[in-house]
């Protein structure tokens, strides 16, 4: 299920994109990118469309995910 993430509030979608971006196997490059970068990254991406947040009702996990990998 898609969660939009403007229905989470503030505090929760932080929490919830500095624990996506803190996963072991998530790489940005050469650069180091500071958690703070790489959070404002992903909401950026949230809030234009280009990913979003899907709940599995099964496992009760949530990933963020590239809106084209749906």
């Amino acid at each position: 299920m898609i969660i939009p993430h403007d229905q989470l509030a503030s505090e929760t979608l932080t929490s919830l994109i500095e624990e996506f971006v803190s996963r072991d196997g998530t790489d940005y490059g050469e650069e180091e990118v500071s958690l703070r970068e790489k959070v404002e990254q992903v909401r950026v991406k949230l809030i234009s469309g280009e990913a979003v947040i899907l709940f599995s009702e099964s496992t009760g996990q949530c990933n963020i995910v590239p809106k084209d990998k749906l």
